[in-house]
């Protein structure tokens, strides 16, 4: 039965490429079942492969007595086996309050940090790769499946679990627990137990001994391997869909590296517009941790709001309602020159800001002769329905350029006035949303202009600033 079980991890990872190319492999071992049959397969495979093995004990300071009684015990297996054993200790309940995230992610921080510097000790020659293997099996992918489906989850969580991904190989992803514990006990090979996975109290835990258990029992013997086959083909499918998303993120980028998605993004599939923008919005933060299906259904429901509509993103980022779509942005970009600054322009009464001095009134239009100054406009006030701000330009910004309600893009618009480019990020613009009501000392809105069915005026002056000067 050894044999069988050895042949068909040997299989799995040829079919996954684990190996390939593979001069190194830093290889978690707690010193539980798992780990030192994963350990025992990977020294048997060594000498085909040509890899070297370095062994990782990562003690979280946890378990006390318990934790020195693992890192002994992985010790003395690696000696026995020949395998250089690198120990590492942390203060894992310290460190997450320092850091203030829970044990378990200050665990997975800390377990990465031992692997990659155990790794970055070990020479290879050339292209040689180096990866971390992990002792994840069948029942580990199963319970991991039906946590994530029970706490809410996409394909992605239902997929999480790969057999080789980013650096990071699982060669026993293809036993269940109980062809671990025959290859154990056929082998004759030692290991401990942790007293912890016995216990309740953990979620996990409890889909463990409890939930499976059931399933195995009650509706199917054979449901871990049925929910690995589902897991692999829920893989695929998460992988297309990601890479059609990509494609299309791509597509929508803009100059300024922003993403913008225009009302024909709407013509695409529900799905793959959620891909899209789940992955304009982790490759503009650099990341995908704390990026959620609430942050995608947000930005997606921008589409339904008014023009200027905006929502808060991880990282500091915004989603916005523009005439053009839905652009995705940092919220501070590094360039302070390109960075939109922006102020509420009070009404009946005045401003002074970083882009000029502002004065503003209202009143009863009878009439007058309309002023035509250069830096004083007068604006139809009954057409303006929410606050008016100034501000420099943003992606998205346009006018309506004529009495039909033709509308023209700002930059557009800068360009037919022949403002330099070096300019147009500094000069003040009088906005409502994305909609220019005034390009100070230049071009109006024609749908704010004073017309014979205007009531009431506002006023609006321009004082000098550093534009100005």
């Amino acid at each position: 039965m050894q044999e069988q079980i050895y042949a068909k991890v040997r299989a799995f990872a040829e079919k996954n490429r684990m190996f390939d190319q593979c001069g190194a492999v830093a290889a978690g071992v707690s010193g539980g079942g798992d780990s030192v049959t994963m350990l025992d397969i990977l020294n048997r495979l060594k000498e085909e492969y040509g890899f070297q093995i370095t062994a990782v004990h990562v003690n979280h300071g946890i378990r006390g007595a318990e934790a020195q009684r693992d890192q002994e015990a992985a010790e003395k297996l690696c000696r026995k086996m020949g395998i250089p054993c690198r120990v590492y200790c942390f203060d894992v309940p310290k460190l997450a309050a320092q850091w203030k995230t829970g044990l378990e992610e200050a665990g997975r921080t800390v377990r990465r940090q031992a692997f990659e510097e155990a790794l970055a000790g070990v020479p290879v020659s050339g292209e040689k790769r180096k990866v971390i293997a992990l002792a994840h099996n069948r029942n580990d992918l199963a319970e991991t499946m039906l946590h994530h489906l029970c706490r809410g989850t996409g394909l992605r969580g239902l997929s999480s679990m790969k057999a080789a991904e980013d650096g990071i190989i699982r060669p026993v992803l293809c036993l269940e627990r109980k062809e671990i514990n025959e290859y154990l006990r056929e082998r004759n090979l030692p290991y401990v137990t942790d007293s912890t996975n016995l216990q309740d109290e953990y979620t996990r835990n409890r889909i463990r001994h409890h939930v499976l258990p059931v399933l195995e029992s009650e509706i199917n013997e054979k449901t871990v391997a049925h929910m690995a086959e589902t897991s692999e083909l829920i893989g695929q499918a998460e992988a297309y869909f990601q890479e059609k998303g990509a494609s299309l993120a791509e597509k929508c980028r803009t100059e300024k590296g922003e993403i913008l998605f225009e009302k024909s993004f709407l013509k695409y599939p529900e799905i793959i517009r959620k891909y899209a923008v789940r992955n304009a919005v982790e490759k503009l933060a650099g990341k995908r941790k704390d990026i959620s299906l609430i942050h995608v259904r947000a930005v997606l429901e921008l589409f339904e709001l008014r023009t200027g509509a905006s929502v808060k993103l991880p990282y500091n980022l915004e989603a916005a309602k523009t005439y053009e779509g839905i652009i995705i942005r940092k919220k501070n970009p590094e360039n302070p020159d390109r960075e939109s600054r922006e102020y509420q322009l009070p009404l009946n009464g005045s401003l002074a800001c970083s882009l000029g001095n502002f004065e503003t009134k209202i009143f009863s239009w009878s009439d007058q002769k309309i002023c035509e100054k250069k830096y004083t406009k007068w604006l139809d006030y009954d057409r303006i329905k929410y606050d008016i701000s100034v501000r420099t330009r943003k992606t998205g910004d346009y006018l309506t350029v004529n009495s039909q309600g033709h509308r023209k893009k700002l930059t557009r618009c800068m360009i037919d006035e022949k403002i330099p480019r070096e300019q147009r990020d500094k000069i003040p613009l009088i906005t409502e949303g994305s909609q220019v009501l005034w390009i100070v000392g230049g071009r109006m809105n024609e749908r704010y202009k004073i017309t014979s069915e205007t009531k009431n005026v506002l006023e609006i002056k321009y004082q000098g600033g550093k534009y100005h000067e």
